[in-house]
């Protein structure tokens, strides 16, 4: 059987994107491919996205953030939403592949120390790992 492919898509394509990617690669990589990219795409993968999965041995440092017009043509079997539309416009998506959106809050806009943040990227990459994984292993 032929592994799936998955496109995980957001606004910035730096923090909840990539820590989607890197979740679904490494627990669910005998099935599936994941991939992730924004519709403006920030440029760069936060450090403490980095961090957060480095944390469960998932290293993302290598991560660049791209654009979704790279994948328009692609052949994906899913595209999953991951921004929170309760608090900004969650992309659509005009490619191929069924679509689903599975929001988070967007981490990047945690305040407060270093330390601080990282309690929400933690929370975040943990509700990433439940929700998103789960959807993907019940996925046709």
């Amino acid at each position: 059987m032929s592994k799936k492919d998955v496109l995980i898509l957001c606004t910035g394509n730096s923090c909840r994107s990539h820590m989607a990617e890197g979740l679904v690669n490494h627990y669910l990589g005998d099935d599936w491919n994941a991939y992730s990219a924004g519709t403006d795409p920030s440029g760069y993968v936060h450090p403490l996205a980095i961090g957060a999965l480095a944390e469960l041995g998932i290293d993302i440092s290598n991560h660049t953030s791209k654009s979704t017009e790279s994948f328009r043509d692609a052949s994906l079997d899913w595209v999953v939403t991951v921004c929170d539309d309760a608090a900004e416009n969650c992309p659509l998506w005009l490619g191929q592949g069924n679509t689903v959106h599975i929001g988070f809050p967007d981490p990047a806009q945690a305040t407060g120390t270093d330390d601080e943040k990282m309690v929400v990227f933690r929370q975040v990459r943990d509700d990433i790992r439940e929700q998103v994984l789960g959807f993907l292993g019940t996925a046709d």
